[in-house]
């Protein structure tokens, strides 16, 4: 039957509106990889840099308080500059500050002293604040709220395959196969010991230049996109946006708590990853690092298979099941030994491979216009990346064992368990 002309106009209309966001849509999606490339370096630099620094664990984490400590620092100027200016203007600062801190890695290497490359993360992860704040919840409103989820979780799976590439193919390039004791350093010639450790620090600097200029060649293209603002949705009878208004839901709040514990588990398991595997299950640094890539295309695959499991299971309710088995995964980590540690490790990563995004969307859920401000809290949130390995890193070091330590993600699974429970309830003053 032929459609009326007003049909087929209504369609076209339809058709366009849903184009012009197509390639922004691919664009931003773009970030999720990027992101998710740069996080997952850094368990290949804890490893590295504690060799060639000669770092105890505890100072090893302060990679990860590096990189999210800036979370908490520029999450709410992020939101700020986004909520006067946009989503893209803040995605442009975000990719400026990332491919900066990124070429920052040449000067810190040449300086072959730790804090400068602290320095350089940083500034990366100022630029990831930036990104992250405004591409999370740029996904979740392109569309109907009831897919916003799935949309989100989708976008977030190449973040997933990034977490398998980086690892497995640009690992290799940073990791060496020379390992020295201590005892063994002090026993070379100066001259040859700083020949090795500025050969450590130099193996950064190329992955980390190229990565720089890439990301600066992804701003110029964004900086010439056409990508329209999306207005988050009014709500009727409530003022402006704030953050009191965006705290009285308690929906954002459960959301706020869980990221900061999800965050500090991922952090945890991904970074101390090779030093689990090298301890607890014997082997070398490079097979370790190997195992990482699969790792990471655990996380990858999770992430598409909760997207495709998002379609029959409530999201809630699948989040509420990872984290029981997580939980499970989490006292066979601690407790096993051989190759079933690093077995329960890669199962870890596919298991919480959608909590951030299930996290994230729910946290924001019904803000109305108060979105970007949530979006903000819940990003800043994922400084719990930089307090919580550190409380892993300094069990270890008490206890001599890197097993011991993981009793702090077995925590951070029970407080997201605990949010899938309670996270879904209609918003209310009271916490």
């Amino acid at each position: 039957m032929a459609l009326s002309p007003q049909t087929n106009g209504q369609k076209t209309a339809v058709s366009k509106e849903n184009n012009k966001w197509i390639f922004p849509f691919i664009l931003v999606t773009s970030l999720f990889f990027f992101w998710g490339f740069v996080h997952n370096l850094d368990p290949i630099l804890i490893p590295h840099l504690r060799k060639a620094f000669n770092l105890t664990d505890l100072q090893s984490s302060l990679v990860d308080s590096a990189v999210f400590i800036a979370y908490f620092v520029m999450a709410l100027p992020a939101g700020y500059i986004m909520r006067k200016y946009g989503y893209k203007s803040g995605i442009m600062i975000g990719l400026i500050l990332f491919g900066i801190g990124s070429i920052l890695f040449v000067p810190a290497a040449n300086s072959l002293q730790y804090i400068y490359f602290l320095v350089a993360l940083f500034v990366i992860a100022c630029g990831l604040t930036f990104l992250e704040t405004a591409a999370n919840p740029y996904v979740t409103v392109l569309g109907p709220s009831e897919t916003a989820t799935k949309r989100l979780n989708f976008s977030q799976s190449f973040n997933g395959l990034a977490a398998f590439i980086a690892p497995a193919y640009v690992g290799p390039m940073i990791l060496s196969d020379k390992n020295y004791t201590q005892a063994q350093l002090e026993a070379m010639a100066p001259a040859v010991k700083q020949a090795y450790l500025a050969s450590e620090a130099a193996s950064v600097k190329m992955p980390y230049l190229i990565l720089g200029l890439i990301i600066l060649a992804v701003a110029v293209v964004f900086y010439f996109t056409n990508m329209p603002d999306v207005k988050d949705e009014d709500v009727e009878g409530e003022g402006g946006a704030s953050f009191a208004g965006a705290l009285k839901s308690m929906r954002l709040r459960w959301g706020i708590l869980a990221q900061f514990f999800y965050v500090g588990a991922q952090v945890c398991v991904g970074s101390f990853f090779i030093k689990m595997a090298t301890t607890s299950a014997g082997i070398d640094e490079d097979s370790a690092a190997k195992y990482l890539g699969f790792y990471g295309l655990a996380f990858m695959l999770g992430r598409f298979a909760g997207t495709f499991l998002m379609q029959y299971f409530n999201p809630r309710k699948l989040l509420i099941a990872y984290s029981i088995i997580n939980v499970v995964l989490s006292i066979v980590a601690m407790t096993g030994t051989g190759m079933i540690v690093v077995y329960a490790l890669i199962a870890i990563a596919f298991f919480m491979s959608i909590m951030f995004p299930t996290i994230f969307s729910m946290g924001i859920e019904g803000l109305g216009h108060n979105t970007k401000i949530g979006s903000s809290l819940i990003v800043m949130s994922i400084v719990g990346g930089a307090f919580l390995p550190p409380i892993l890193g300094i069990i270890s070091d008490k206890t001599n064992s890197i097993q011991n330590g993981y009793i702090v993600p077995l925590v951070c699974f029970l407080v997201v368990l605990v949010f899938a429970f309670n996270g879904h309830k209609e918003n209310r003053t009271e916490f």
